[in-house]
């Protein structure tokens, strides 16, 4: 099976309006750069977005928000985004604001199939309003269903032509998770390398999980919010 496509268009071929989509980053960090820019030049709507963040206004998901592409967001923190607030609180926007640890739990579990798990974050809280609440060593838990996806977007630090991932330092964030967690999962890299030359102790993703891959191009690596320590 060849999975190497040659560009982000080609890669998500097939994702039309109405598709759950997971998106990989934390932040801006490992963001998948070329398939958003790619979906955004693309003529889709009414998506359901599975992502830590909702990018900036001018990047990342924030380009499909401005584009009215985005239908609801499924999130835990969106506080860089000026257009999203916007959208929400005019109604635009649908969002399920979820708890980080939650939200990864969710990801994570889809990925080994198992369908539900209890956790008492959001106990007592708006969150909980329509679950499923037990009781473990008299403590309240909610019942939070696994998440899946369409498609999964994730980008990797390098990839071989099999499939196999690499990811550096803080960018494995979401993205190893959701990788698991689609029924397609697409995979840009910003070196792709022939099978076999990345050793099997290094893999963080098994090139089973992914579907099809490609050598991304002009990544900008942006700093959400840049702080600067005052000279004392």
């Amino acid at each position: 099976m060849n999975k190497v496509v040659n560009n982000a268009e080609e890669a998500i071929a097939g994702i039309e309006s109405g598709a759950v989509l997971m998106l990989g980053g934390f932040g801006l960090c490992g963001i998948p750069e070329n398939c958003i820019a790619a979906l955004a030049a693309k003529p889709i709507s009414n998506l359901t977005c599975i992502s830590n963040n909702a990018g900036v206004d001018d990047f990342g998901l924030g380009l499909l928000l401005q584009n009215k592409q985005i239908a609801k967001m499924i999130s835990s923190y969106v506080g860089e985004n000026a257009e999203f607030e916007r959208q929400l609180l005019s109604g635009e926007l649908a969002v399920d604001l979820v708890p980080q640890g939650t939200l990864a739990t969710q990801i994570a579990m889809a990925g080994m199939g198992i369908p539900a798990f209890f956790t008492p974050a959001g106990y007592g809280t708006e969150i909980a309003e329509g679950k499923e609440v037990r009781v473990f060593n008299n403590k309240h838990y909610l019942m939070e269903m696994a998440l899946h996806a369409d498609f999964s977007i994730v980008k990797a630090w390098k990839g071989d032509t099999a499939g196999n991932l690499v990811f550096r330092k803080a960018t494995r964030n979401f993205s190893t998770s959701m990788a698991k967690a689609g029924n397609i999962t697409i995979a840009e890299v910003e070196h792709l390398v022939p099978a076999g030359e990345i050793d099997p102790d290094d893999v963080h993703v098994a090139g089973v999980y992914v579907h099809r891959i490609f050598e991304g191009v002009n990544y900008q690596k942006r700093i959400e919010k840049r702080t600067i320590a005052k000279t004392l």
